[in-house]
């Protein structure tokens, strides 16, 4: 059995890691302080479920035009440029005092969400000719995934400490200082990829996917507030899938596509980008209603725990502990069994974690047990997917077969988030109001669609890569085909 080290590769693994504590921080710094935010602007509560989405839309967007330009003219450079649009954005967000600024600042600060996919393209190009690559891959992969979720414990903590003591203002200027630092750390610790391509962008295809993912990403968006019964609504969910077939169509002729739609036809990454729409379902969707779940006061509502903000915030930061083991395990059940076997493993734990609400859910010690079930199995597939990715795809096209993990993945959660937002009845928006009195409180018929989607979702993806993917997936090409030119 091949032992995997990273050797020379620690050094640029070491900086990216930086990155993504940098990426982590971001996403957990703000939570604690939504509320804060949303009293400084002036704002209901309600109206911050508006920076999620802002965020989701935005991911869907730019990853496959940044992860193509990545592979067209090097991974190092777009996230670089990637890393200064975040920058300043984060830096606009103390001086934005309306909702519409603070609303595009952070919009736009959602930039980092194709860090990821690009240093792990940076790490394939950084392994050709070794030994053990995909397996390498993943272990880069699971040590930046353990460093983001570090990042977002530590941001969370720093944060709600921070938003206690100090004017709103000077707090939200501490992730613009961390993100400067990030840009730097890039421009003289990281190395270019080998392989670039060069060529032009492909835009007519640019503005088809765009025009695509608005009206699709906005019809759901419009099933939250409108509800199931908008034929408005609906419509536009149409029309966003409708455009996607031209969009196909120019893609198949054109020479060198933004997205190479063949990849979805490849058996080697078709079951990657399907696991990761199925897998965006729980780890994008289901935050916001679990904690929801958990402030909720059963005195009122008849479920839920009634907890504080620090005790669910202990929760979440149990969670992403789980998620960094899940994602440093996954390298090495990979190379005890195989990396197919490990995803479904993986995917499978989800599931648990998520079914076993349904009869365990009226105990604090139920929430954690739970959640660090899912937890496992949530961090082996963030770590996991964009390795498989680079490992199945052509290397002229890592940056994009990488980058599409995260974009099905927002599809998957934008769809989620629809479903559980119509299935809850807007309880989600509604947790300070359950807290004090109930009316707002989201229906418990609610919360076991989000459970019983997630688990389900998690299971479908599971069956898929046990039974339907080949059992040598996901590995080496140049190993797969070496077995199999050996004497039997």
């Amino acid at each position: 059995m091949t032992r995997v080290r990273l050797g020379a590769l620690a050094g640029v693994v070491g900086f990216l890691a930086f990155v993504e504590f940098t990426s982590g921080f971001l996403q957990g710094y703000y939570t604690p302080m939504l509320s804060d935010i949303a009293r400084h602007l002036q704002v209901p509560d309600a109206d911050v479920n508006w920076l999620e989405g802002s965020q989701l839309m935005l991911s869907a967007l730019v990853v496959p035009v940044l992860a193509k330009l990545g592979d067209m003219i090097g991974h190092k450079r777009i996230l670089l440029w990637s890393t200064a649009v975040t920058a300043a954005a984060t830096l606009a967000l103390p001086f934005a005092d309306t909702f519409p600024l603070f609303l595009a600042a952070w919009t736009v600060q959602g930039v980092y969400v194709v860090w990821l996919p690009l240093e792990i393209a940076l790490i394939w190009s950084r392994t050709a000719g070794r030994d053990g690559r995909s397996l390498l891959t993943a272990r880069a992969a699971g040590l930046l995934v353990a460093a983001l979720e570090l990042g977002a414990i530590s941001g969370a903590l720093i944060g709600g400490r921070l938003i206690d003591g100090f004017p709103i203002f000077g707090v939200l200027l501490v992730p613009g200082v961390l993100v400067v630092t990030c840009f730097f750390v890039i421009m003289f610790g990281v190395g270019e990829s080998s392989v670039k391509l060069g060529g032009r962008l492909d835009t007519v295809g640019l503005m088809l996917i765009t025009f695509a993912l608005l009206a699709f990403t906005g019809g759901l968006s419009l099933l939250r507030i409108e509800g199931v019964e908008s034929p408005l609504a609906w419509g536009v969910v149409a029309l966003g899938l409708l455009l996607f077939v031209p969009f196909g169509r120019w893609e198949l002729r054109h020479p060198d596509p933004l997205i190479d739609v063949r990849l979805f036809r490849s058996p080697a990454l078709a079951p990657v980008f399907v696991t990761a729409a199925l897998f965006g379902m729980s780890v994008l969707g289901a935050q916001a209603p679990l904690s929801t779940f958990i402030r909720t006061d059963p005195a009122t509502a008849g479920y839920g725990l009634g907890i504080g903000g620090f005790l669910t915030s202990l929760v979440i930061g149990v969670y992403l502990i789980a998620m960094v083991v899940g994602a440093l395990a996954y390298p090495l059940v990979a190379r005890w069994s195989t990396p197919r076997n490990a995803l479904a493993a993986a995917a499978l734990l989800v599931a648990i974690g998520y079914f076993m609400f349904l009869p365990f859910h009226t105990a604090y010690p139920h929430m954690i047990i739970n959640m660090i079930v899912a937890g496992l199995g949530s961090g082996a597939l963030v770590a996991a997917l964009p390795a498989a990715a680079a490992a199945g795809a052509p290397d002229r096209l890592t940056g994009v077969a990488t980058g599409l993990t995260n974009s099905t993945k927002t599809v998957g959660g934008a769809i989620a988030s629809a479903i559980f937002g119509i299935a809850l009845l807007h309880g989600v928006a509604g947790a300070a109001g359950a807290d004090s009195g109930g009316s707002t409180a989201g229906s418990f018929t609610g919360y076991v669609i989000v459970w019983c989607v997630c688990g389900g979702s998690a299971l479908a993806a599971s069956a898929a890569l046990r039974f339907v993917v080949p059992q040598r997936a996901f590995e080496d090409r140049r190993a797969v085909a070496s077995d199999r030119s050996a004497p039997r």
